[in-house]
C-alpha cells in the first residue's frame, strides 16, 4: 500500500509558503487547471470556475485585497508568481464543496508535478466588495459566482516541511 503513488502524493503534500523566482511551465499549469476540473461536484454540474493569474499588477492588487481584509500589509499569497481562484456558482447548495474539490485537485496535481501550493482564504469575502465584482465583472464572471478560495502557486523556494504527526483520534471506526 505505501507504493501507491496516487497515496504517496497525497502523503507527501505539504502547504509551500516560499516560492522561487522560477517561472513556471504553460504545460503545467494548464494540467494543474486541468485536474481541477475533474474534481466532484454536487450532481455533477460544474458549477466552479477557475481564473489563472500571472499578471504581477493584478497579483498585487489581489494581495492588497486580500491582506485588507486580514488586516495586515503582508503578501498572504506569499510571493507566489502565480494565483489561481476559484468561484462557484452559490446559487446551488454545494457551491462550497465543489470548489474545495477543485482546489485540492489542483494542489495534487501540483505537488505530483513539483510545484508547490498553499490554499488561501478570504476569497470569499474579497470578492463581496464592490473592488471584487468590478474585477469579476471585468473577467467576464457571472454574478451568481462567490470566491471559494485561492491557491499560490510556483516552484518550492527551500525545502518541503515535513508533515506533522496524524494527531491521535483522527480516525474513528465503528
Amino acid at each position: 500500500m505505501r507504493d501507491n503513488e496516487v497515496l504517496n502524493n497525497i502523503r507527501s503534500r505539504r502547504s509551500i509558503r516560499s516560492y522561487s523566482t522560477k517561472p513556471v511551465e504553460e504545460e503545467k499549469l494548464d494540467q494543474i487547471l486541468e485536474a481541477g476540473t475533474y474534481a466532484p461536484t454536487g450532481r455533477g454540474a460544474q458549477s466552479p470556475v477557475i481564473v489563472s493569474v500571472r499578471q504581477p499588477d493584478t497579483i498585487r492588487l489581489l494581495s492588497k485585497m486580500n491582506a485588507g481584509i486580514l488586516g495586515t500589509e503582508a503578501d498572504p499569497y506569499y510571493g507566489a508568481p502565480i494565483l489561481v481562484l476559484v468561484f462557484a456558482d452559490a446559487t446551488r447548495s454545494t457551491w462550497l464543496q465543489d470548489g474545495s474539490c477543485v482546489l485540492e485537485n489542483m494542489m495534487l496535481a501540483a505537488h505530483a508535478l513539483g510545484l508547490g501550493s498553499c490554499w488561501i482564504n478570504r476569497e470569499t469575502e474579497m470578492f463581496e466588495t464592490p473592488q471584487g465584482k468590478a474585477l469579476m465583472e471585468q473577467w467576464g464572471l457571472a454574478s451568481n459566482l462567490a470566491g471559494v478560495g485561492a491557491l499560490a502557486l510556483g516552484y518550492p523556494d527551500g525545502p518541503q516541511p515535513k508533515a506533522a504527526a496524524r494527531k491521535a483520534g483522527y480516525i474513528i471506526k465503528r
